[in-house]
C-alpha cells in the first residue's frame, strides 16, 4: 500500500492539524521534520525559538509514537536542498502524496514550489492545506480585486465570512497499524544556536498540553478583563500564547473557538475582552495576507515604497544602547531587558520601543526588526514585520508619521506604579513614586549605575517630523 508523508513545519501539534489529518485519513502516514540551521541563521531566528521548536518536537514525537506514526528528522542546511532530500526520502519510503500546511513568505513559497516540481518528476503529489489562517490569501479582497491595505476594512470582510460559518476543528488522528519504521531521536541542540537559560525554558513549557492549559487559564481568568488590562505590562493581562501560535503548537482556529465559546458565539458584541482578542487574531491573519499580496515586505522592503527615501541615521552606539536597555528611558530599558531575559516582550512595549528607535533615534526599522527576530521566542515574519512597519510609519495601515509615542508618557499611563520598571531595571528599585518614569529630573543617574537619557525627546521628535516631511517635498 502506498504511504503518505506529512512534512511538518510551523505546525507542531496533533490536534486540528490540517495536513496531518488529511494524510492520516488517506492511509499509512509518516511524519518528517527538516532541520535547516543555515536557513534559520539567514532568517535571524532566535536561539530560544529554535530550542522551543526542538522541545516541542520532543513532545510531538511522543504523541505521534502513541499513534504509530513515525517522526523522521533530516537535516538540510538551507531550504534550497529540501527538494532533493524530500524526493529521495519519498522514493525510499514508497510515498504517494506529501501533505503540507501552507506557509506564506517569499522564501517559503520558493522552497515549496521547488519541492513540488521535484516530486512531480518522481510521480509524487504535493498537497497543500490551509492551516495557519482562517482564509486562503487571495480570497479576502477589495471590490476592485486587490489585497486590503487597511486592517479595519479587511476585518469587516472577515467578520462577514465568519458569520457565514466558523472554520471547524479537526480531531487528533486515530492510531494506525504499526509500520516497520522507527522515529528518529530529536536533537537537544542545533549547532550555531545556544541553549537558553533554564529560567527561559521554564517560562515557556513545550507541548500541546501546556499550550491548552494556557488557553484555558486565559479564557477563564483573564479574557473578561483583557480589554482593560492588555496594555499594562506589570499585569498578567495578555494571553502569552504567541510562541505557541508561531510554532503551530496551537492553531488560530482553536483560539477562535475558545473565544467564541466564552462569548456566546459573538464576534462583535458581548464580552469586550473576547472581541478584542478575536481582533488580535485577525491582525495576525491580515499581516500574513500582506506577505502574499505584497511580497516585497518579505524582502526587507518598506510597504510604503516612498519611505525607502528616508534618511535613516547609522549610529552603532545609539543602536547598541537601545539593544541592551541602556537608553536612560526606564520603560524602554525595562522592555528591552525583558526581551533579552525571556525571549518575549509585552505588545504595548513593542510599539513603544519601536517608535523610539525609528522616530526618536531615526534608526532604520530593519535594524529593530532584525534584533527582535534574533531574540524573540515568538518571532514570526509577518507579525514582526507588520508591527515594525506600523510603528515606523512605513507599512500598511501604519501609524501616521506625526504620531510619535512619548516613552515617559507611555510609562506613566501604562505602568503608573512603576512595577514593571522596577522589576527589570533594578538600578531604579529604590526610586519612589512617579520619579521612576523619568529619574533624570532628579539627577538619578551615574552614581546609581543608571544612564542619563541618551536624547532629547522633543528635539528628536522634531527631527523625525522633518525627515518625513521631506519625503513629501521630494516627490
Amino acid at each position: 500500500m502506498k504511504r503518505n508523508l506529512v512534512w511538518l513545519r510551523t505546525d507542531l501539534r496533533l490536534r486540528d492539524n490540517s495536513a496531518l489529518h488529511a494524510a492520516a485519513e488517506r492511509g499509512p502516514v509518516i511524519a518528517l521534520y527538516l532541520l535547516s540551521p543555515g536557513q534559520w541563521r539567514q532568517h535571524d531566528d532566535a536561539a530560544s525559538k529554535v530550542d522551543f521548536w526542538l522541545r516541542n518536537l520532543q513532545e510531538l514525537r511522543a504523541g505521534l509514537d502513541a499513534l504509530n506514526i513515525p517522526l523522521l528528522i533530516r537535516t538540510v542546511d538551507h531550504w534550497s536542498d529540501a527538494a532533493s532530500a524530500i524526493a529521495t526520502l519519498c522514493g525510499q519510503l514508497d510515498i504517494e502524496t506529501v501533505h503540507v500546511n501552507e506557509e506564506y513568505g517569499v522564501n517559503e513559497a520558493t522552497r515549496d514550489a521547488a519541492v513540488e516540481k521535484a516530486l512531480d518528476q518522481c510521480g509524487v503529489r504535493l498537497r497543500n492545506h490551509l492551516d495557519q489562517l482562517f482564509f486562503t490569501p487571495g480570497t479576502i479582497l477589495t471590490k476592485g480585486g486587490t489585497y486590503f491595505q487597511v486592517y479595519s476594512q479587511f476585518r469587516k470582510v472577515c467578520y462577514e465570512r465568519l458569520n457565514l460559518g466558523v472554520p471547524s476543528l479537526l480531531p487528533t488522528p486515530r492510531a494506525q497499524a504499526k509500520l516497520d519504521i522507527r522515529s528518529d531521536e530529536i536533537p537537544r541542540q542545533v549547532e550555531g544556536f545556544d541553549t537558553p537559560a533554564p529560567a527561559l525554558r521554564e517560562e515557556w513549557p513545550a507541548g500541546e498540553e501546556a499550550a491548552h492549559e494556557r488557553v484555558e487559564l486565559f479564557v477563564d481568568e483573564i479574557l473578561k478583563t483583557y480589554q482593560e488590562t492588555r496594555d499594562l505590562p506589570a499585569r498578567d493581562g495578555t494571553s502569552r500564547l504567541s510562541p505557541y501560535l508561531a510554532a503551530g503548537v496551537l492553531s488560530s482556529r482553536q483560539c477562535l473557538h475558545a473565544a467564541l465559546a466564552n462569548n456566546h458565539g459573538e464576534f462583535e458584541t458581548g464580552n469586550s475582552g473576547a472581541v478584542s482578542w478575536i481582533n488580535e487574531l485577525l491582525w495576525r491573519e491580515f499581516y500574513k495576507h500582506i506577505l502574499v499580496g505584497f511580497p516585497r515586505v518579505s524582502r526587507h522592503r518598506a510597504f510604503r515604497e516612498d519611505t525607502e527615501r528616508l534618511k535613516w541615521r547609522h549610529d552603532k552606539s545609539d543602536l547598541a544602547a537601545w539593544q541592551q536597555g541602556r537608553t536612560g528611558f526606564p520603560i524602554i530599558d525595562a522592555a528591552m531587558r525583558q526581551l533579552l531575559a525571556t525571549g518575549w516582550m509585552h505588545n504595548r512595549l513593542r510599539m513603544v520601543v519601536a517608535m523610539f528607535l525609528t522616530k526618536n533615534l531615526l534608526i532604520d526599522w530593519r535594524e529593530g526588526e532584525r534584533w527582535f527576530m534574533r531574540h524573540l521566542i515568538d518571532g514570526d515574519l509577518a507579525a514582526n514585520n507588520g508591527g515594525w512597519q506600523w510603528s515606523a510609519s512605513t507599512g500598511t495601515d501604519a501609524a501616521p508619521y506625526f504620531r510619535i509615542f512619548n516613552p515617559v508618557s507611555q510609562s506613566e499611563r501604562f505602568d503608573p506604579d512603576g512595577r514593571f520598571i522596577r522589576r527589570w531595571v533594578p538600578e531604579l528599585a529604590g526610586v519612589e513614586g512617579r520619579a521612576v518614569h523619568d529619574p533624570s529630573k532628579l539627577g538619578l543617574f551615574g552614581a546609581e549605575g543608571y544612564p542619563q537619557p541618551m536624547c532629547d525627546l522633543s528635539a528628536t521628535r522634531e527631527r523625525a517630523l522633518e525627515a518625513f516631511k521631506n519625503l513629501t517635498i521630494g516627490r
